[in-house]
């Protein structure tokens, strides 16, 4: 059998794989290397667990201290890799485990055989599932042999606690009859992600299923196999849930949206649909990877080579859009530089010389520019008086328009005077370079991350790129709750059609439902869009993980904070958690600075992430970034530090003089903080001194 097995590596086997010494975690990539060439080799030594309940799972040598722990089924060649570590503790673990194909969903699982001790029961004693009937638990992948054991669960608690001892898939159903959706519905949903199923039982055809390869990778190469092994605990490189892995593989007639909240995998999606697509292209065709900032295209671009082969990566690019504006203005001759900082200046300078009776400030017209002229492209007072302001809050005339407008030209002037472009100018114009080129369209695909935050003009500018609609042509990935640049794009509106080709996705990988759900509580008031003309609820989102509640600190003056900061910090450090584990946020880069300068003071090494720079995270030590920069970015604990009235929100951000816009930047400003619970997978901290942020009131 020689060359011919099938090798499966369990998202078990490399949760503890990851805890292994290094020195011992290259001889068991060595040994998994030499166990797929020959499975039957007499040096692999299989021993059978004599206490364990599956005869068919074995013990293999590593070494003189280490065994890993496998299941063999000779007959198709197929053998899975499941736990590793030192041969007590492997053996321990591995005679409590079934490994079966559930007969019901096809699927691969990994279970605990529990013994159940029957008490005398309690009269009227209600069990968490005892609505739920015995074929029920069995169509939601519980193993017959679990069955006893789920109708003991007297409280979510207890359910809690049995997570390592189920299948992962039934552990997820049942998590959401806990959280109460209807059995109905869970029913449902769980026979449409499992689809089509092979009835033989055997693991070579239950490989095959979407349900088996959310928790078994099967090792194709030498290659991959080094790669997977590489970073074990980056799992997203290698399994999918199965709603995942259909919207990546799926073939749509024109431009696909997926919603999701926040550490519900749409990034990742967005990366494996951009290798997918890769896959399938010719060598001439290329893939555009956009999305808002530098920083999160410099993050894609190093986690897309972590799963993309050369030649993939070479048909894409990923550069953020604005970037992307500017090297081809530079291409198309184009002498204007795009400003950022300075935008505000040029204002303060347009309202000074049109010298119009109107009792606005600078801040006012700038809105006015971007959510209604440029938006709209009225850029003649013609067309200006006939746009559209709604939801601007301040009512204009025809008078005040056309006294609005002096204002308005005065700044196109200045941009023209000076050599210079807003961004959204410059999108404008570099549309119409393409417009008028005439040229076949750019990209093939084209693949929008972090899609709430761009403008109608990045749309138009998008839709332009990708030439008329075609399949596959544009996968926006968006989150309108994690919305910090006030953008509100509408996508119908700038000639991308996505009706009938939307997908949300539900489960949250990154969090604790602890965290989840009090980051999504302070959002409560806040209506949120689905990037078209609906509404997206995110009220069916839920993380299968739990912890404690995020914890809640308030002090006296800075000092006290500091202190608290530096206690818990070195308490993680003192429990084991790498420093790298471990962020502080802060709402400026000031604050960052300061906290970065004191932790210095203190002895503890810290590192601020910067704008446009990768996180490192082989340096060790305490990463500080602003709320915007983490954004994307995902830490073991994270402190939300100096959440403090005058400082969130932010009272520059907000415009006194326009109703709406001040209630819109207030919303922008909660996002910011969702944004930076929501990087916590443990624990959150948020710690405030002097008078609290009205938020946490």
């Amino acid at each position: 059998m020689t060359n011919q097995a099938k090798v499966a590596i369990s998202a078990d086997f490399l949760t503890a794989f990851a805890k292994l010494p290094r020195s011992i975690q290259g001889k068991v990539t060595e040994f998994i290397n030499k166990f797929r060439n020959d499975p039957n080799s007499p040096g692999i030594n299989y021993e059978k667990i004599n206490k364990g309940v599956d005869k068919k799972i074995y013990s293999v040598r590593i070494d003189d201290t280490y065994r890993g722990i496998v299941v063999r089924e000779p007959e198709t060649g197929v053998y899975l890799l499941l736990w590793v570590d030192h041969h007590d503790e492997a053996y321990d673990w591995a005679s409590r485990k079934r490994c079966e194909v559930n007969p019901k969903t096809g699927a691969v699982q990994i279970f605990d055989v529990q013994t159940i001790k029957t008490e005398e029961s309690v009269p009227n004693e209600k069990m968490l599932f005892s609505s739920i009937s015995n074929d029920e638990l069995l169509e939601l992948g519980v193993p017959e042999e679990q069955i006893a054991y789920v109708r003991s669960f007297k409280s979510q608690a207890d359910f809690y606690e049995a997570s390592a001892s189920m299948p992962k898939d039934a552990y997820e159903y049942l998590s959401w009859l806990v959280e109460g959706i209807p059995v109905s519905e869970v029913l449902e949903y769980a026979s449409e992600e499992r689809g089509e199923k092979d009835n033989s039982g055997s693991f070579s055809e239950a490989l095959q299923l979407p349900l088996s390869l959310k928790s078994f990778v099967v090792v194709e190469g030498e290659d991959e196999l080094r790669r997977i092994m590489a970073e074990p605990l980056e799992k997203w490189r290698v399994f999918l849930h199965p709603t995942q892995r259909k919207i990546v593989n799926k073939n749509f007639n024109g431009a696909a949206r997926v919603l999701g909240g926040a550490g519900t995998g749409k990034t990742v999606v967005a990366m494996h649909r951009a290798k997918h697509l890769a896959d399938q292209i010719g060598n001439n065709e290329r893939i555009l990877f956009t999305t808002f900032t530098a920083n999160l295209a410099a993050d894609i671009k190093e986690n897309l080579r972590k799963i993309c082969t050369t030649e993939e990566l070479r048909k894409i690019e990923v550069i953020h859009l604005d970037a992307w504006v500017n090297q081809y203005l530079r291409e198309s001759g184009f002498s204007a530089q795009i400003e950022y900082d300075n935008i505000h200046n040029i204002w303060e300078k347009a309202v000074l010389l049109a010298n119009v009776d109107l009792p606005f400030d600078a801040g006012f017209y700038e809105e006015e520019w971007n959510r209604v002229v440029i938006s709209q492209e009225a850029l003649s007072l013609e067309k200006y008086i006939k746009a559209s302001r709604n939801g601007r809050g301040t009512r204009l005339d025809r008078k005040k328009r056309i006294l609005v407008w002096k204002v308005l030209e005065t700044y196109q002037n200045l941009l023209k005077e000076n050599q210079i472009r807003d961004i959204n100018m410059a999108m404008y114009e570099c549309r119409k370079l393409l417009e008028a080129s005439g040229s076949r369209p750019r990209y093939k695909h084209i693949i929008v991350d972090e899609a709430q935050d761009f403008s109608d003009n990045a749309y138009r500018l998008i839709r332009a790129l990708a030439g008329e609609e075609h399949p596959n042509d544009l996968f926006i990935v968006g989150d309108s709750h994690q919305r910090i640049y006030r953008n509100k794009p509408s996508l119908s509106k700038c000639g991308i059609n996505v009706r009938g080709r939307s997908s949300i996705l539900r489960i949250n990988y990154r969090t604790t439902e602890e965290i989840r759900k009090y980051a999504f509580a302070l959002l409560n008031g806040i209506s949120f869009d689905d990037l078209d003309d609906g509404v997206d609820l995110g009220d069916r989102c839920q993380s299968l993980t739990h912890g404690i509640k995020p914890e809640i600190k308030e002090f006296k003056d800075a000092g006290e904070e500091l202190s608290y900061l530096i206690e818990e910090i070195q308490k993680l450090k003192n429990a084991g958690v790498a420093l790298s584990n471990i962020c502080v946020v802060a709402r400026t880069r000031t604050l960052v600075q300061d906290y970065i300068a004191q932790f210095t003071h203190a002895g503890i090494r810290a590192y601020a992430i910067k704008r446009s720079n990768t996180d490192d995270r082989s340096l060790d030590g305490v990463r500080v970034a602003t709320m915007h920069r983490v954004k994307g970015l995902e830490f073991q604990y994270v402190f939300v530090a100096a959440v403090n009235n005058r400082v969130i929100p932010l009272p520059s951000a907000i415009n006194k003089t326009d109703a709406i816009s001040e209630a819109e930047t207030i919303a922008a400003e909660k996002c910011l903080l969702y944004v930076a619970l929501t990087r916590a997978q443990k624990c959150a901290y948020i710690t405030s001194y002097g008078k609290k942020s009205m938020f946490l009131n």
